[in-house]
């Protein structure tokens, strides 16, 4: 028995058209601002930052948001807003280890950019054994 809440993600089988390069990545900008926003924003209001740590703290937090939205949701927040999901290839649900995967080959953003085949997946998204659906 399943402990997810909600429908379930639709497989590569089942449902779910692929999503287009463009949307895949404004999302992806609109994650990225948002992390730069919450950082420079938020944090850098309470805590008083070095340079070098204002720098990759966008980044780590870039990371921990898609680990958290991809495991918790399917999807983060600049997916919801482009109307886009992360599904597994197989399995019901994508784990944290594979989100964890998937999140940290996104932020180094450039196998973000190769697509290999025609199904339009990053590397990043056939190392985790994911790809991204239309909701």
């Amino acid at each position: 028995m399943s402990s997810r809440v909600g429908p379930p993600a639709p497989t590569s089988d089942e449902g779910g058209s692929r999503a287009p390069f463009g949307r895949r990545f404004i999302a992806l900008v609109i994650d990225w601002a948002s992390c730069l926003l919450i950082v420079h924003g938020l944090i850098g209001a309470v805590v008083e930052l070095s340079p070098a740590a204002f720098s990759f703290a966008p980044l780590g937090l870039l990371f921990l948001l898609n680990v958290v939205g991809v495991t918790l949701g399917g999807a983060t927040f600049g997916h919801r807003l482009m109307g886009l999901q992360v599904v597994p290839l197989h399995g019901e649900w994508v784990t944290p280890l594979r989100a964890a995967a998937r999140a940290a080959l996104l932020c180094l953003f450039i196998p973000a950019l190769i697509v290999l085949g025609d199904d339009g997946r990053g590397l990043h998204d056939r190392a985790a054994g994911t790809r991204i659906t239309r909701r």
